[in-house]
């Protein structure tokens, strides 16, 4: 039985400002792929590619450990982020008719007078369910479905909130003693 599970989650996020701006931060993609994954679940592939090694998690009686293949990249206005591959380790036959789809954004904007790192994330998986787990009825297969991709968006909404400001801090802190020079954060919206 094939079943189609999705999850969306904005993100909106403020910043304490350093002379620093969080823009030139975000340039630096493989920050928010450390931000958002463990480095020792992480494989850089080149680039703007990276591998992310997902904690295991249960699925109905399923335990499954999906690998997510992602390009991270920075255009004009603020870091773009496509899944491009996906593996499922624990369930041979998942993996072969598991389709992931996970694209998101993040981008600096001027609200009031702060600056808000605001952004969406869209998480879609499509699968075939195996037998037995076939027969457990829709309704309950969507809801389990669409709660496991809400919580996977929401620990990852979680680690921008800490890990990315946190890096960005210390990594702003370091800019300000190393750069004799001044930044400044334009008064009117930055994008």
């Amino acid at each position: 039985m094939k079943s189609c599970f999705s999850a969306s989650l904005d993100v909106d996020i403020p910043v304490d400002e350093r002379p620093a701006p969080i823009e030139h931060y975000l340039r630096q993609p493989q920050r928010l792929v450390k931000a958002i994954a463990h480095t020792s679940n992480i494989t850089a592939l080149g680039e703007d590619r990276y591998r992310l090694k997902m904690r295991p998690f249960n699925f109905l009686s399923l335990t499954l450990q999906p690998v997510v293949d992602l390009r991270v990249w920075w255009i004009e206005n603020g870091l773009r982020l496509q899944s491009t591959a996906c593996q499922i380790y624990g369930v041979d036959y998942i993996n072969s008719r598991f389709y992931l789809d996970l694209s998101g954004k993040l981008q600096a904007k001027s609200v009031g007078d702060r600056i808000h790192l605001q952004g969406r994330a869209n998480l879609e998986v499509r699968v075939d369910v195996p037998f037995p787990i076939s027969l457990t009825p829709q309704t309950i297969l969507e809801i389990s479905g669409q709660s496991l991709l809400k919580s996977i968006l929401l620990t990852m909404k979680q680690r921008l909130s800490h890990q990315l400001l946190a890096d960005y801090y210390h990594w702003a802190d370091q800019v300000d003693q190393d750069t004799p020079v001044s930044w400044s954060l334009p008064s009117t919206s930055l994008l």
